[in-house]
């Protein structure tokens, strides 16, 4: 029995997370040294300097000494509170901060304690690791405020599965999707482990990862509306398969629940990503060649010219848009409108719909894949240049590399319907940025307005 006042020491764990379409990932460091646990990943932690610091200023206080990284105080969420015991018999409380929002870039700070530091998906953590750090993650994880670990005195510091002590306090059920779809992912693939959720903020379609107990990793997606779960699956039922490993593969499919299996294809989103220039037109080039086997996927279909039926909606979208326009903007859009009648035919082939840098994941050596097919449709191939010209449009050298990969230049006649198409989508991502509180997909659209006013349709 302890007798007069017990105190325990109390840590600070920083969870620094960032969210890719893949999952979430967090920072983790291994320590190395004469510390304590050397050899093993650990988040950036550290205890209190004294009575006089409080727990947010001395996470702070460790980010930016173990990782260099600035933290605001206003950016620092308290995730879960961990009472942990060793198995040595000293106990602690681990008080885990979650970040989404710093300055600067993580690198190691502390090179006399710590000899690695990267980004690891939340539901795939590394080996070896700080059995009390696992379990701070595990809790957070399944989104549980408090969690007690206590260790035996036979087990090791080291995470082992074989003799996990956390108790999750107050968590929710794991995340996913509903029942039904969880009981048909199971008929395709065999019972699901984990749920991890890939949704992007501003769709109505759902995306999760989900990992079986024989260790697969597949996709489960339901879709917003029936059009758009029947355009996926024909996709992957007619031309997806032409891309080989470029592309998921699909499992199953439920027109009922909208919804559809599909297996996992690893890389990272390009959305987001920095890269040296000299990389960054390797990868472009590869999307070039990317999208020529798209649009080769299956024979061409001669096109009959004329509007892109987008232009039916462009009076409802201007509503919506108007109070975002500048001086001059709505007379180009109707001058631009009127010459879409008067368009010459393109044949029509098999494209993407949505031909953007977040369904575009990179993987090792470059590697680029495409997901996300739930727009793809018959259609002229500019169609999937309106949306990637974004990326490129102060970028000539990026446009030149796709065109190479691409495999040649695009005609006069593909010209025109690209002023068409990126003005008709440029117009209603302003409406929908505008009405949904979405100041990115808005942004974009008033950047292409000025783009194409200034005559570049690339």
């Amino acid at each position: 029995m302890v007798t007069g006042v017990y105190r325990e020491p109390v840590d600070v764990h920083l969870v620094l997370r960032r969210d890719t379409a893949l999952g979430p990932e967090v920072l983790l460091s291994r320590r190395a040294g004469t510390v304590y646990a050397a050899g093993l990943w650990h988040l950036p932690s550290g205890k209190l300097d004294g009575p006089h610091e409080d727990v947010v200023t001395a996470v702070i206080r460790e980010a930016a000494e173990e990782t260099g990284v600035v933290i605001a105080r206003e950016d620092v969420r308290a995730a879960v509170t961990v009472h942990h015991r060793a198995p040595h018999g000293g106990s602690r409380i681990g008080v885990l901060f979650e970040v989404r929002r710093w300055e600067g870039v993580p690198a190691v700070r502390e090179l006399a304690v710590c000899d690695a530091m990267g980004w690891y998906p939340l539901d795939a953590l590394p080996v070896p690791m700080v059995a009390y750090c696992r379990a701070g993650l595990d809790a957070y994880r399944i989104g549980a405020p408090l969690a007690v670990h206590f260790q035996d005195p036979i087990d090791a510091i080291v995470y082992d599965p074989d003799a996990d002590r956390l108790e999750a306090i107050g968590s929710p059920e794991p995340g996913g999707p509903a029942p039904a779809v969880r009981e048909f992912a199971e008929r395709a693939v065999g019972r699901v482990t984990s749920w991890t959720d890939l949704s992007w903020a501003r769709e109505d379609s759902r995306v999760w990862r989900a990992r079986t107990t024989t260790g697969g990793t597949w996709c489960v997606k339901v879709h917003q509306s029936d059009r758009f779960q029947e355009r996926e699956t024909a996709a992957y039922r007619s031309w997806v398969p032409a891309l080989g490993a470029a592309a998921p593969r699909l499992v199953a499919a439920d027109p009922g629940l909208r919804a559809v299996v599909f297996t996992a294809v690893p890389g990272r989103p390009l959305y987001g990503a920095v890269l040296e220039p000299g990389r960054e037109r390797r990868v472009f080039h590869r999307i070039g060649r990317l999208a020529a086997l798209i649009h080769a996927s299956a024979p061409p279909r001669p096109g009959t010219g004329g509007a892109p039926a987008a232009l039916r909606k462009l009076e409802r979208h201007l509503v919506g848009a108007r109070t975002r326009l500048v001086p001059g903007d709505e007379a180009f859009i109707r001058t631009v409108a009127e010459k879409a009648a008067r368009l010459p035919a393109l044949d029509l082939v098999p494209t993407h719909g949505d031909l953007q840098p977040r369904n575009l994941l990179l993987g090792e050596g470059d590697a680029v894949r495409v997901v996300d097919f739930e727009r793809a449709q018959e259609g002229p191939a500019v169609r999937d240049f309106v949306r990637l010209a974004d990326s490129w449009a102060d970028r000539p050298d990026l446009h030149e590399a796709f065109t190479a990969g691409y495999g040649r230049p695009l005609t006069g006649a593909e010209e025109q319907h690209l002023a068409v198409e990126s003005m008709l989508d440029a117009v209603s991502g302003i409406q929908y940025g505008a009405r949904h509180h979405d100041p990115e997909l808005a942004e974009r659209g008033l950047r292409t307005l000025v783009r194409l006013r200034a005559g570049r349709t690339t």
